[in-house]
């Protein structure tokens, strides 16, 4: 592993003339930083002062061949710290607030000379020095903080009032640093050390003390301020080689009205305090704007009449937009090469749109949360990696919204025992959460392998059938081609197993690497069914009902096979390589179906649309009479036509639907309405109607349409450049 470096980097320590602060200074300035010993010399009472503490470890440093620069300034005085180290080094790069110093008593025997002392050197004095260096980090857009807390700050400790208010007020101090100094690269963190120091070693037992090497905890403040690191905002905690992250949690709560208009009495606060002050099921304190966020469904519960309750945990709320959908739409294949998935792709498309699939993805969010299963079935002990997603079922009740604040609700249906394992039914119904309107409903069915003598019942009146397809040939097949990174896309909306990323883990679970999601593949299906039986209109999706038979390694090619039955669209996706089914038993219903398919199976790859949903006879199209055009430009000047010795196919649109394909068969010199008749097209190109029909008249420059999305090209682009002749000639014709 290489070495991490603070080569040309500034660090300055306070309180660096012995213990931590000595052990930071010696180990940045053994990596090449330039270090501002910084110590007033005073005894651990803040009283006294002297050169020597700050002296002998700046001679230290040099003496390794390190570069260090003594300051005696009080903490208070931060300003000048930093222009120590400003007017020595010429930068500052990081600030490690380290200097402390002790005046314990109980909080009864206090004086106000004892709080304000330690408030000034503890809280002061890191605002001040950190003030300082704050316009040279904004300027150079690059900085490091750290804040110096305590257990004591954290939990409390007798005679320590004054000491634990100024630690933690360092931890608030921190946090909105972390946030203000975000756009500005400068990452502040709070360490919470544990080490034999003047100010411990009286306090803590003398066996212990002698294991509280500072050397042990200096490794991780090293790292926290280190370029590579993007840790901010947190509060590490170390000692004696360990180190954990802490930080506030919150119970889930109480609610003790039933609507806006009732009051709160004392009685009823008396009456749930038990359940208010439960830390069973305590979760993470996020952020200001995530408690705004949980006070504002509760307001909109309240508006809606919800009963008194415990905050329930078996509902989350979730709040998407374009750039969601669009990501999902990404993760599930989307691509701009077909001329269908543009509108799940571009917000500002005419006929933009969610793919309806995207809802199922607040099914998994809920059952990532230990919480659903284990309130329920608080006896059964999962691990994560032995789940597996056995059944599908989504249905939706209206057109969904290109953004909205939703509330998931999870119920789990029955638990089967399926001998090796036990099933657990979950069902998903997601609502407007403004409105309370029912968007749509789901069942997972998840697979829990080596769950033995559960001695649940076999069967249940919940579960939604799979249906087999019928017994013919499909009526037609779509084949795609996974990448590499589909499933490291894919968890990116919100399923972040690490099955799906982690060799380790995958390795565990039994495979070879990491799979990709079996709702990935579900969603890479729905658009295979949609882009061919209803021209890719998301709106006419009803529901769906799928089983996942075997994984899929990101990479592999997917064939969508697919029989039609009325509205009801039966589908099997399999591995083209190895000719495995993935998906089975699944079926898609449509409200209606726009695209006829004849029933002989035809293949089509995300660039190239399937003939049957062509209308190949339309003799309205505009672009007709260029193509017209360049077949008489070819058929006059065959052999300049041939030396360009390439097929180009063209897939006319209108409002986004395919309506034609001309092949420019420049190897033969022919222009022919359809798809090549001899060879593959080495270039396709895909453009509406009206846009052909700029281009070929000079409107519109092709390299401004194809950088605006309204020319797509797969293939070798590089030979369309040979299309300017054929353009010019059309530009003077037409």
């Amino acid at each position: 592993m290489t070495e991490l470096r603070f080569d040309n980097r500034v660090v300055v320590v306070t309180g660096a003339g012995a213990g931590l602060g000595r052990a930071y200074a010696l180990l940045f300035a053994s990596r090449g930083a330039s270090i501002v010993v910084n110590d007033l010399g005073g005894g651990r009472h803040g009283d006294g002062k002297s050169s020597q503490a700050a002296d002998n470890v700046v001679a230290e440093i040099q003496k390794n061949g390190g570069k260090a620069v003594a300051d005696y300034n009080s903490v208070v005085d931060g300003a000048k710290i930093i222009k120590t180290a400003i007017n020595t080094f010429g930068r500052v790069d990081v600030v490690v607030n380290n200097a402390g110093i002790l005046r314990d008593k109980s909080f009864a025997k206090m004086s106000e000379k004892d709080w304000d002392l330690i408030q000034d050197v503890h809280v002061k004095g890191a605002f001040k020095t950190t003030q300082a260096a704050w316009p040279y980090f904004c300027k150079q857009n690059y900085g490091k903080v750290i804040f110096t807390t305590s257990n004591s700050g954290l939990c409390g400790n007798f005679g320590q009032s004054n000491y634990s208010t100024a630690k933690m007020g360092l931890v608030g101090f921190a946090k909105t640093l972390a946030i203000e100094g975000a756009k500005k690269n400068i990452c502040i963190n709070v360490i919470v050390p544990t080490a034999a120091s003047r100010l411990t070693e009286d306090i803590i037992p003398p066996d212990l003390f002698k294991e509280l090497k500072p050397e042990l905890i200096a490794p991780i403040v090293f790292w926290l301020c280190h370029e590579k690191c993007n840790e901010t905002g947190s509060v590490i905690e170390s000692a004696i080689g360990w180190v954990r992250k802490c930080d506030i949690v919150r119970s889930p709560g109480y609610v003790l009205r039933t609507n806006l208009n009732d009051i709160v009495t004392p009685e009823s606060v008396q009456k749930n305090w038990s359940d208010i002050v439960d830390m069973t099921s305590a979760k993470y304190a996020a952020n200001v704007e995530q408690v705004v966020e949980d006070q504002m469904n509760i307001i909109d519960n309240l508006k809606n009449g919800v009963s008194n309750k415990k905050i329930d945990d078996n509902v989350i709320y979730n709040n998407y937009d374009s750039r969601d959908s669009i990501l999902y739409a990404l993760g599930v294949g989307a691509t701009i090469e077909n001329p269908f998935d543009l509108r799940y792709l571009y917000e500002n498309h005419e006929n933009f749109a969610i793919l309806p699939t995207y809802y199922i993805v607040f099914g998994v969010m809920g059952c990532m949360r230990n919480s659903i299963i284990s309130n329920s079935l608080p006896d059964l002990q999962i691990n994560p990696m032995n789940i597996l997603h056995g059944e599908q079922y989504f249905e939706i009740y209206k057109v969904l919204s290109g953004e909205a604040k939703v509330k998931t609700v999870y119920k789990i249906l029955d638990v089967l025992d399926k001998k090796k394992g036990i099933v657990i039914l979950i069902q998903h119904d997601t609502f407007d959460a403004i409105s309370e309107e029912k968007l749509s409903t789901g069942q997972m069915s998840l697979y829990v392998v080596g769950v033995n003598g559960f001695q649940a019942k076999t069967t249940s009146p919940h579960i939604i059938p799979i249906i087999d397809p019928p017994n013919r040939n499909p009526d037609a097949s779509v084949t795609q081609k996974t990448t590499i990174d589909q499933a490291a896309l894919y968890r990116l909306n919100g399923d972040p197993n690490p099955l799906h990323i982690d060799s380790n883990f995958a390795t565990m679970a039994g495979y070879k690497r990491p799979i990709l999601h079996g709702l990935c593949s579900l969603g890479f299906s729905t658009r295979h069914v949609l882009n061919t039986y209803a021209n890719g209109d998301s709106s006419l999706f009803k529901r769906i009902k799928v089983r996942f038979a075997k994984p899929v390694l990101p990479g592999e090619t997917l064939r969508t096979d697919m029989w039609q039955n009325g509205n009801r669209i039966h589908f099997q996706t399999s591995i083209v390589e190895t000719n495995t089914p993935i998906i089975v038993g699944a079926y898609i219903d449509l409200f209606n179906v726009k695209s006829k398919v004849t029933p002989t199976t035809t293949t089509a790859t995300p660039t190239a649309t399937p003939t049957s949903n062509l209308i190949a006879n339309n003799n309205d199209l505009q672009s007709n009479a260029v193509f017209n055009a360049m077949r008489d430009y070819v058929k006059a000047n065959p052999d300049q036509t041939k030396k360009v010795n390439a097929i180009f196919l063209y897939n006319i649109t209108v409002d986004g639907n395919p309506k034609a394909q001309w092949t420019l068969d420049l190897k033969k010199g022919d222009v022919y309405k359809g798809q090549p008749t001899s060879g593959k097209a080495d270039t396709t190109l895909t453009i509406e109607d009206k846009d052909m029909m700029d281009i070929a008249t000079g409107k519109v420059n092709p390299q401004v349409a194809f950088m605006r999305g309204k020319l797509k090209i797969t293939g070798n682009i590089m030979l369309t450049q040979k299309l300017k002749t054929l353009m010019e000639m059309n530009k003077a014709k037409l």
